[in-house]
């Protein structure tokens, strides 16, 4: 069914920020969409209204127990004109899966994806157009109720914001340094691994905060049980090359179903590259990189797409992966999956959507 929504316009239109000056999540747009949840109304009263400051009980649920779940997307421009999503559809089951964990209520695939389109189209002066840019998409639920009994809320909020961003890690394409966690746990299976809920981000702040400082830029995890096998970096899932053979952890409930890493599963198996998930131990990683057969690393993600991996530290022993710069095929999936997103190169599996 099609479905429209009424759209209250700013008196008092935000400047374009300077697209070289972008950054990753630091500038917003004029509009948001917003839409309520009830028990007896179910999702209702959807609207577009300016972007301002929310007003919150103190005593909503969101503020005490946690319950919220977000997803992230982008939309590009492409050389005609035309504005392309890539892969929604995989977003919406995605935030349905993590809603269902978290004993929120779900929303209609087409429902969402037209709340995404309506807002872009809203604010369509704001998708920037120089190489290497996008407008980042984030919906978001929180429970709204004023209660301070432990229970699934009864009121909630859908919201979507957007923002204008460049390159997630300043490198950008370039490689980073990532440390293994051996101390902090960030999801066991059977707990809120696979969801994107906000208690997962929180959870691996400190973790994050402390690597940094002693020069890494992300945090590798590694299983909360036998701490001994690969899961995800912070941000992003990740990947080796190992022998010629690329490896990514299985999902297991612990790990979140990347967007980015299915498409990357699709794209090697297209090119007749060997791919495997399955349980991977840092100790054979180790093993692989002393015997040279490691020969790239990298992570995939929304934010950064294809983030090459230069050096991992494990117990103290550094493992530079490929001379510490940027490999083939990570180049290669980078080029692709770009140029499908802003359509520049064909894409043969029809995941990019268009917005009219």
């Amino acid at each position: 069914m099609p479905y429209s929504f009424p759209v209250e316009r700013t008196s008092s239109p935000k400047p374009k920020p300077d697209p070289k000056q972008l950054g990753f999540g630091k500038f917003f747009t004029d509009h948001l969409f917003v839409m309520d949840h009830s028990a007896d109304k179910g999702w209702a009263d959807a609207r577009i209204v300016p972007y301002a400051p929310l007003s919150l009980d103190p005593a909503s649920m969101i503020l005490h127990y946690g319950q919220g779940v977000f997803e992230g997307l982008k939309a590009y421009h492409t050389a005609d004109g035309g504005l392309l999503l890539f892969r929604p559809q995989k977003n919406n089951e995605r935030m349905n899966a993590s809603n269902l964990r978290m004993c929120m209520p779900t929303i209609e695939p087409e429902l969402w994806l037209e709340a995404v389109k309506a807002l872009i189209r809203e604010d369509r002066d704001w998708v920037p157009k120089s190489e290497g840019t996008s407008l980042y998409i984030r919906p978001f639920i929180f429970a709204t109720d004023p209660f301070l009994g432990v229970r699934p809320a009864t009121l909630y909020k859908f919201m979507i914001i957007l923002s204008p961003v460049g390159s997630y890690y300043p490198q950008g394409i370039n490689p980073i340094r990532i440390y293994v966690e051996n101390e902090y746990v960030r999801a066991v299976r059977g707990g809120v691994g696979f969801a994107k809920t906000i208690g997962n981000y929180a959870a691996g702040m400190r973790a994050q905060m402390d690597d940094q400082q002693k020069g890494y830029i992300q945090v590798l995890w590694l299983d909360g049980i036998e701490r001994k096998y690969i899961e995800e970096v912070g941000a992003m899932n990740v990947f080796f090359k190992i022998g010629g053979e690329v490896i990514t952890p299985a999902l297991q409930g612990s790990i979140l179903p990347g967007v980015t890493r299915d498409s990357v599963i699709h794209l090697l198996k297209d090119w007749g590259i060997p791919v495997s998930e399955r349980r991977l131990a840092i100790q054979e990683l180790y093993e692989a990189n002393q015997a040279g057969r490691l020969e790239e690393a990298f992570g995939t993600g929304t934010a950064a797409v294809i983030s090459p991996v230069g050096e991992l530290c494990w117990a103290n022993q550094k493992m530079e992966i490929n001379g510490g710069k940027t490999g083939e095929l990570s180049r290669r999936l980078y080029d692709t999956l770009t140029g499908i997103q802003n359509g520049m190169l064909e894409d043969k599996f029809g995941w990019t959507v268009e917005i009219d």
